[in-house]
């Protein structure tokens, strides 16, 4: 008798998926462009209103900006490290290190208020002038998405907290990720731009 050896195909390499879900990545390009319209916006502005931009952009707190960038970075950072636990199907360090990205949300947000409430107290408002129109129109607009941005990292800490996320399936805490690192990279830029360039 003949043997007949089967020759099986080598396993091929998983393929590279996209992080989350698609539509997530869709509204998160929209909403990149608008900013990039924005950013846009502010810079024909600053064009046509040099120095007056310079002398109101230096009565802003670098400092304040500084410290939420670093939040915000920091934040990104845990909810990396929580993705990383949870595809280890370990939910515990999962959900704290969400907690602690939200905790810095919180810590951006305590700020930014601090600052807009200094801002009120001198008698500066959204109507002030030219460059303080685009200061708070950018920075409340980045600040409304922090919030939502929370709201979702408080969505997926219980749901962390449910083991809902392993090995098995983080569909949902990447798309949730990649929309808190959106919110980082808008501020990374944000901040440079209004804070800081002359």
């Amino acid at each position: 008798m003949t043997a007949i050896a089967i020759v099986l195909p080598a396993e091929a390499p998983a393929a590279k998926r996209l992080p989350g879900y698609l539509p997530v990545w869709a509204f998160i390009l929209a909403e990149m462009l608008l900013f990039a319209m924005l950013f846009a916006s502010y810079a024909f502005a600053r064009v046509d209103n040099v120095e007056m931009f310079n002398l109101h952009q230096q009565t802003l707190d670098r400092n304040a900006g500084a410290i939420n960038t670093l939040l915000l970075v920091t934040g990104s950072w845990f909810v990396v490290l929580a993705v990383q636990a949870a595809r280890r199907d370990d939910s515990r360090a999962a959900s704290r290190r969400i907690g602690l990205g939200f905790l810095c949300g919180t810590g951006f947000l305590a700020i930014k208020v601090f600052e807009y409430a200094s801002k009120f107290g001198e008698g500066i408002f959204f109507s002030t002038n030219t460059f303080y129109r685009f200061y708070f129109s950018l920075t409340f607009f980045h600040f409304m998405h922090v919030i939502l941005g929370m709201v979702v990292l408080a969505i997926l800490w219980v749901k962390t907290r449910q083991a809902a996320y392993g090995s098995h399936d983080v569909h949902g805490l990447e798309s949730g990720a990649a929309y808190w690192h959106m919110v980082d990279l808008l501020w990374i830029v944000l901040f440079p731009l209004v804070y800081v360039m002359r």
